[in-house]
């Protein structure tokens, strides 16, 4: 994911994914993931995670939408398929909707068990699933500029594809409750405004030195520098019910960096403490409900924040292709809401998590 081409950025798209047993429960990923890449397509790379229940996939360099879309589906499938095979399924949540019984197991890997001996529970409890989004940048001075002038736009990003309201049998009350279990990383959160890029490494250099990190791809920033491609890369957001949807927030994360890129403005000064409380809103709220306005700061409906970033981006995302999807994407997404709104009204039906679980399944 480092190529660009004319002036329409290239992006790509990563997924996690829980791997359950048919009552919904953890089951281990190893397998599925080896099958799945030795049988699938050429679109894309599928590997382990951190927790064994875990998998992800990685779209190759995207040009357009529909390529993204495709790849995503193929993949997705492979997936998918290949935990059918040992009678499992492939869950897009952002949390696990059914508790477990016990913490599950780190992967064999030996940066994954390091990192859960240095950091104990908080690497073991870590059941979440997120969505990636790599969009190519010039060289790293550009990126932090457009990580600045990006930031504001962080809360209503995380709405997009907000899933997993309900968590370990029950209604957590957020829409991401995902992101509230992935800020207790010592290096999670919106990043800083940086004034360079010596600065942003002057503060990956301290974490190294504290422990905080243990290499550089513990940068755990809602939207950072890639350390291995010329991208920037979006973490904010659940990963998303369907392919559809994390196509959306691809498109909306490359329309904000295009948009920043042609912008010579100094980024908003905007202070981390009020950053932070305004994606707490948003985790809280989703779709449904209200997010701070970029300009204001002040609540407004998250339907009327979502078309006003459409518009914003408007000139980017029409040269790519994809105004009129993301209008159209976005305004479908505020009439019946997101994977976390669907999660929701199936719990209320019965108060079964494994509701949720089959419907979540059903959409991979």
């Amino acid at each position: 994911m480092n190529d660009q081409t004319g002036d329409v950025l290239t992006f790509g798209i990563e997924e996690e994914f829980f791997v359950v047993d048919r009552e919904g429960r953890l089951a281990p990923a190893s397998d599925v993931v080896d099958h799945a890449a030795e049988t699938g397509g050429d679109n894309g790379e599928l590997q382990r995670e951190l927790i064994q229940s875990q998998a992800e996939i990685a779209t190759d360099v995207c040009r357009t939408r529909d390529e993204a879309l495709r790849r995503l589906r193929e993949l997705r499938e492979d997936l998918a398929g290949a935990a059918r095979r040992r009678d499992c399924r492939l869950l897009p949540a952002g949390a696990p909707p059914v508790p477990e019984e016990g913490l599950p197991g780190v992967t064999a890997n030996p940066r994954y068990q390091r990192i859960g001996e240095h950091f104990g529970a908080t690497a073991r409890t870590s059941l979440t699933c997120g969505c990636h989004v790599h969009v190519a940048i010039p060289d790293k001075e550009t990126g932090v500029l457009v990580l600045g002038r990006i930031r504001p736009w962080l809360p209503v990003l995380l709405t997009v594809t907000a899933n997993s309201a309900i968590a370990d049998g029950y209604d957590t009350g957020y829409q991401s409750w995902r992101y509230q279990q992935w800020s207790r990383w010592p290096s999670a959160g919106p990043p800083p405004r940086f004034a360079s890029l010596d600065e942003y490494e002057s503060v990956v250099d301290a974490w190294l030195r504290s422990g905080a990190i243990l290499d550089r791809g513990m940068v755990y920033w809602d939207v950072r520098l890639s350390e291995k491609q010329p991208t920037i890369e979006f973490r904010i957001a659940d990963v998303a019910a369907t392919p559809e949807e994390a196509v959306l927030l691809g498109v909306l994360a490359r329309g904000l960096a295009a948009t920043a890129l042609d912008d010579d403005a100094p980024p908003p000064d905007l202070p981390n403490e009020v950053l932070r409380a305004q994606l707490w809103r948003a985790s809280r709220d989703g779709v449904s409900g209200c997010c701070p306005h970029p300009r204001s700061g002040d609540l407004e409906p998250t339907k009327a924040v979502l078309a006003d970033l459409v518009e914003f981006a408007a000139p980017a995302l029409e040269s790519a292709g994809d105004l009129e999807f993301a209008a159209e994407a976005t305004a479908r997404l505020c009439a019946e809401g997101s994977g976390a709104d669907r999660q929701r009204r199936r719990f209320a039906e019965r108060g079964r998590a494994e509701d949720v679980v089959d419907l979540l399944a059903g959409s991979a």
